[in-house]
């Protein structure tokens, strides 16, 4: 393993490390969301199985709170031991960020202890629904900060460059950057949709298995209509997200895109093969939809890749990336369509299998959408660790020890993601859920 490029050992594991942590950050971002609508609906409604559902999720919310923090705490390790000089240059003006990304999660880690212990405890359920809204801000401030350090990695700006360093660093101007709105969106409504799409899917498996009574089927209305919602506001913000990039990141749409000339009236391709002198073939071919995309205007001029040098082009093979976010982001929307229109079709009040089978993979087709989305930020960005300022191979450590940190790192990583399943499939056992419905009913909390 020493004898490897420690450049490409050092992107692997922090490549890795955001694999596994965007799993459990985007869980922790959406999830409050998803409690807080459960226990609002059971209040306003006055029906005990949502907050039920409320409570159990939150049990469920901890666990991958605690992995995450592991996580979490991983990637500010590697940024110092595996980028130091990427750091030494631009570690001023991402210190802002990282330290209200601590204060935001010291918030939310609080109120959450709060709220978790004090259940019934009060005559008024709203105030203990209000001890969630913190929960909510801190854990979405949280992405909000870390995000923002990201959308600097890919629009700069805020400081003078002197001789390699940065001075006259402007903190506030840094962190507010031009890629931080479209960014910060997108991971925010994705995570939601992520989330309501997981919650879902632990619905239909249980009515898969046969558990026929209304707490499954109410909390598979509940977050498949979330799951619409928060999936058309994703694609509404990857539309805004696509215009960001054809006038701050052309180079990174038109590699995304395999659009080599620039020109008004360009074409959209979707899947396919580059052949010689780059023809693209097996392709779907949209005409105009890439300068729609750029511009809302079929005219809209769209920069190609030839007019970028050489050594600072995307891979090409975020190509892929892209088509597999735009298809599954269709998906996440057109399976809970289905869910809702179900009545319209004779019969279809009902819960037909293969819905179920297809609300069951809303998890994880928009875990790989994320995944997908990520990868084609972070490997659209190349050659750039700080675009414009610092190429990947000046930023990264030249030691030759990166390949025992992987080794350390995949170890870790692997016991904490099985420990956590296992304990989350034990937590959400089918059984457990019918005896605390029972219970709940035996007392009489019936709605």
């Amino acid at each position: 393993m020493t004898s490897l490029d420690p450049v490409l050992l050092s992107r692997f594991l922090t490549g890795l490390t955001l694999f596994v942590h965007i799993i459990f950050a985007s869980l922790g971002v959406g999830i409050p969301v998803m409690i807080a609508l459960a226990e609002w609906r059971g209040i306003r409604a006055n029906d005990p199985h949502y907050t039920l559902l409320a409570r159990r999720w939150a049990r469920g919310f901890v666990i991958t709170v605690a992995v995450g923090v592991v996580t979490g705490t991983s990637i500010g390790l590697q940024l110092s031991l595996l980028w130091p000089s990427f750091m030494r240059v631009a570690g001023q003006a991402i210190a802002l960020p990282l330290f209200m990304e601590t204060f935001a999660f010291f918030v939310e880690a609080i109120f959450l202890g709060i709220y978790l212990y004090t259940w019934d405890r009060f005559r008024s359920k709203l105030v203990h629904l209000s001890l969630l809204i913190p929960v909510a801000i801190g854990s979405s401030a949280s992405a909000l900060f870390i995000t923002t350090v990201n959308a600097f990695m890919n629009a700069p700006q805020g400081f003078t460059l002197t001789d390699g360093v940065l001075t006259d660093i402007r903190p506030l101007e840094a962190m507010f950057n031009k890629a931080t709105p479209t960014k910060v969106a997108h991971v925010l409504v994705s995570a939601y949709t992520f989330c309501a799409g997981v919650l879902g899917g632990i619905a239909a498996y249980s009515m898969l298995r046969g558990q026929k009574h209304v707490y499954f089927k109410k909390a598979l209305k509940l977050t498949m209509v979330s799951t619409f919602v928060f999936a058309v506001a994703t694609a509404m913000v990857g539309d805004f997200s696509g215009k960001y990039l054809a006038k701050y990141q052309p180079e990174k749409l038109a590699a995304g895109e395999w659009h080599f000339d620039t020109r008004p009236y360009a074409t959209l391709v979707f899947g396919g093969v580059l052949g010689k002198d780059n023809e693209v073939r097996y392709g779907l071919k949209i005409p105009y939809a890439l300068s729609i995309l750029a511009g809302n205007s079929p005219r809209t001029e769209v920069i190609g890749l030839n007019d970028f040098p050489e050594d600072e082009r995307p891979p090409l093979s975020i190509h892929y990336y892209f088509d597999a976010m735009v298809a599954l982001g269709g998906l996440l929307v057109l399976i809970p369509l289905l869910y809702m229109l179900r009545g319209w079709v004779p019969g279809g009040k009902a819960y037909p299998r293969w819905l179920l089978i297809g609300i069951m993979a809303l998890g994880p087709l928009a875990f790989v959408a994320i995944e997908a989305g990520w990868m084609f930020t972070e490997v659209g960005r190349q050659p750039w660790i700080l675009r414009g300022y610092m190429k990947t191979a000046e930023g990264a450590i030249t030691s030759g020890h990166v390949g025992l940190l992987v080794v350390l790192f995949v170890i870790l990583y692997f016991v904490v993601c099985l420990s956590c399943i296992r304990v989350l499939s034990k937590l959400f056992r089918n059984q457990d859920a019918m005896e605390e419905i029972k219970a709940l009913e035996m007392k009489g909390d019936r709605p």
